[in-house]
This record gives C-alpha cells, sequence and structure tokens, in this order.
C-alpha cells in the first residue's frame, strides 16, 4: 500500500491532496490538519464543516482513504488536551496513525506528554507512530524506542523515514533488532549521500528530497529491512518538480516509486 504524504505536495489544499494521490495512484494519502510549529501555516479543516463534508465526499468518489493525520511535535509548551478535535476529525476521517515528533529535553515531561497523548489517540481507535529526526531532541531509532519502553503503551509504535535514519548516521543494521509489531509504516524518499551541514537539515528534510529512485540512498537494503507488505508514505517533497502543478508532481512521483519497488523485487 502506498500512501501520499502531504509534505510531499504541502501547498496542495485538502481537496486537491485527494486528487494527488488519485492521479499519482497512492492508494491512500496523509492528511496535515496540526500544524507542527505555531509559524507553519496549514488549511485549517478542524471545525470547517461544510469543508470536512466535502473531503468525505472526495474520498468516497475517489475511493482514497486518509491513512494518517499530521504532524503533532511534543513541545515544552504543549497541550495534550488541546489536540482532541483533531484526533476526533482524524476518527471521522478514517486514519489509523497519528504522526508525533518529539522535540523537547525534558525526557520525563516528554514521556508524559506522549503517554497521555497515546490514551487520547487510542479513545478515538488512533495509532501513534514517533518519528525520530535527527534535528530535533528525539534524533535516532534508539531514542525513540527507549521512549516507548518507558511509555509502553499498547498503541505506541514507530516510524523509520529513509532520509532521517541516514542523515542521522543509522543503517538498516539498525534495524534488524526491532520488533516488527512496533512498525505500522515507513517514510520513503531519496536524496544525496553527502550530507548537508547540520544547520540544514531541515530545509533538506522540508524541500530538498528526491522522488524514490531518483537520488543516491541505499533504498533497496533500506526496504528490505521491514516486513514484506508494509505500508509505505512517501513523503519527498522536491524542489526539482516544485514549479509543476499539485497534480503532477504526485503522477511523477507515484511512478518513481512503483517503477523503484519493481526494480528492487526483480532482483
Amino acid at each position: 500500500m502506498l500512501s501520499l504524504a502531504h509534505l510531499t505536495v504541502l501547498d496542495a489544499h485538502p481537496l486537491e491532496l485527494i486528487d494527488a494521490a488519485l492521479a499519482g495512484g497512492f492508494e491512500a494519502l496523509g492528511l496535515r490538519i496540526v500544524a507542527p510549529m505555531p509559524t507553519d501555516t496549514i488549511v485549517p479543516v478542524i471545525g470547517d464543516e461544510p469543508l470536512i463534508r466535502s473531503i468525505e465526499e472526495r474520498l468516497d468518489a475517489t475511493g482514497r482513504r486518509i491513512f494518517d493525520i499530521e504532524a503533532v511535535w511534543l513541545m515544552p509548551h504543549t497541550e495534550v488536551g488541546a489536540l482532541e478535535p483533531a484526533l476526533a476529525l482524524g476518527s471521522r476521517l478514517g486514519a489509523k496513525h497519528l504522526l508525533v515528533i518529539g522535540n523537547d529535553a525534558d525526557e520525563g515531561r516528554l514521556a508524559a506528554n506522549f503517554a497521555r497523548l497515546c490514551d487520547l489517540a487510542g479513545s478515538y481507535g488512533i495509532g501513534v507512530v514517533l518519528e525520530p529526526i535527527p534535528y530535533v531532541e528525539l534524533g535516532t531509532p534508539s531514542q525513540a524506542l527507549a521512549l516507548l519502553d518507558t511509555v509502553r503503551k499498547p498503541n505506541a509504535k514507530l516510524l523509520i523515514d529513509a532520509l532521517h535514519l541516514y542523515r542521522g548516521g543509522g543503517s538498516p543494521a539498525d534495524l534488524a533488532a526491532i520488533d516488527p509489531g512496533l512498525l505500522p509504516y515507513i517514510h520513503l524518499c531519496d536524496a544525496t549521500v553527502s550530507h548537508p551541514p547540520p544547520e540544514g537539515l531541515r530545509a533538506e528534510g522540508r524541500g530538498g528530497r528526491f522522488y524514490p529512485g531518483e537520488g543516491e540512498l541505499p533504498l533497496c537494503g533500506f526496504l528490505r529491512a521491514f516486513p514484506t507488505g508494509i505500508p509505505i508514505g512517501v513523503e519527498a517533497p522536491c524542489a526539482r518538480y516544485a514549479h509543476l502543478p499539485v497534480l503532477e508532481r504526485a503522477r511523477i512521483c507515484g511512478a518513481a516509486t512503483r517503477a523503484l519497488l519493481s526494480a528492487i523485487r526483480a532482483v
């Protein structure tokens, strides 16, 4: 199963995002309904009943589905209870997962907020996937696993992103000991082998990736580190195609991803 992450075409309106998933041959999509940072701009969906009904209608008409909602950054100031409207909407739209980033240096507070968020999400039937990113406080899979071990919530899972794994100094070998049951899906993209400087990691992650198979990362080894058939969210905002319309970007991205997967299966 392939899902089109909203970050791949971040400028897409939610309705256009559904059409983009269809155009790119993605069965599902990830919808951004929570702004990661206060300074980030998103299309407000929560509380907009006409838009929500239009999203439901477009999903039904296209046969697409919402796979995950994003993106909650657990920060020192995060009020977990304030996220309930997002979880209620995610549940209404059929989302199975909430994407979460840990960016709080206070490990006790981070664990407490993460546990509360897992409980709240669980009441809506939503799993919480923790994504380590090398330029935030919780930057590596080992740190994420330590938090999951501390919290021990049944709906708390781990998300591995190809770019963040390699930029954090990791490799597929680091994933061998992870319980497959902790991995509901992965994020796939491509990039150059050479690293940007530390201060450039965030800019690369948000707009300097490549579509799968169009860069230099050893994605064959990455993909083979996971169970066969694991769902794949393609998160690949690419400056090379930024001038193209949303649907065309999604079409190219979907075709590139399927070509890579076919090539790997043929080996």
